[in-house]
This record gives structure tokens, C-alpha cells and sequence, in this order.
């Protein structure tokens, strides 16, 4: 019997209890102030919450949670959807961003990277990208 079945193991799971979606990420920063002025600033996100040694921020469907840690300047795997990874690049490029990749058709779509005010490699896709092999 399953754990959770108080039905004496009658129940069949279907689709029950299964992620949906990323909720949330967690990025490394040094300070929260770099932080927040980089995600608030350039990217256009609200700030949720901040305490000691953390904030959360959100655009839309986007929800980062902003970490003082020793670990940032890492590659996030983060990938932030975007309506145009070329507008997001041109607009960060303006901005003195530093780019780790240009705007490049992968099989899931467009994509670029680019590195926050810690070093960290933020990924960010064309939203309506689909699969291509």
C-alpha cells in the first residue's frame, strides 16, 4: 500500500503531485544591494522580499531568489524566458552587460547569455521557442 493512500492501495496515480513548473531559482551574489540594483535596475523585476543576506525578485512568471553566498560567479543554468533574445542583448549591451554568448539558434531556440553584477552566467530564451532536433 502506498504511504499516502489511505484507501488501502486502490488509488491509481494519474498525473497527482508532478512539477508543473520551476517556481523559483536561487542566484549567488556577494551583496544584496549589487543584486538588487542589477535585477531591479536592468532587468526590470520587483523586489517580493529582502532580509538579511537575501531578497526574491519577479517579472511576470520569473522568480529569482538572490543568496549572499561564496559560490557566485557561476553559471546559473538559469534560463530567464524573454519575448527577444536580440532586444534583451541590445538593451543590456547598451547598458555595458558583459556577454558570454551573442543571440544563437540552439535546438530549443534563441538564446543568449550574458553574466549579472557578481560574475554569474544568466541564460535567457526566446519564450516561444520550440524544440527543433
Amino acid at each position: 500500500m502506498p504511504i499516502g493512500d489511505p484507501g488501502g492501495g486502490n488509488f491509481r496515480y494519474t498525473t497527482e503531485g508532478l512539477p508543473e513548473a520551476v517556481f523559483m531559482a536561487t542566484v549567488p551574489c556577494r551583496n544584496i544591494d549589487g543584486a538588487l540594483s542589477f535585477y531591479k535596475g536592468l532587468l526590470g523585476m520587483d523586489v517580493l522580499y529582502r532580509k538579511e543576506g537575501e531578497a526574491a525578485v519577479r517579472r511576470n512568471n520569473a522568480t529569482l531568489l538572490l543568496k549572499v553566498s561564496d559560490a557566485a560567479g557561476i553559471d546559473t543554468g538559469i534560463f530567464l524566458g524573454v519575448e527577444n533574445p536580440y532586444d534583451l542583448h541590445r538593451r543590456l549591451v547598451d547598458e555595458g552587460v558583459v556577454f558570454v554568448k551573442d543571440p544563437t539558434r540552439a535546438p530549443m531556440g534563441v538564446f543568449t547569455s550574458f553574466r549579472d553584477s557578481d560574475g554569474n552566467i544568466i541564460h535567457a530564451i526566446e519564450m516561444k521557442a520550440e524544440i527543433r532536433p
